[in-house]
């Protein structure tokens, strides 16, 4: 039991964040995964159309 009562104790210490700081980059982390998802499919798109060229 001792072992949750300092579970408790150093959870009250966290500095969770903030409603504005997760929203901003939570966003920010969507807008690159699409950005690069998007960017490499465009990579893959052109590799298939070049080898299929030959």
């Amino acid at each position: 039991m001792k072992a949750l009562k300092n579970v408790r104790s150093e959870m009250s210490k966290v500095k969770w964040p903030d409603k504005k700081y997760m929203v901003k980059y939570s966003v920010a982390c969507f807008g690159m995964t699409i950005f690069l998802a998007l960017y490499f499919y465009g990579l893959n798109v052109l590799m298939a159309f070049l080898k299929g060229l030959r």
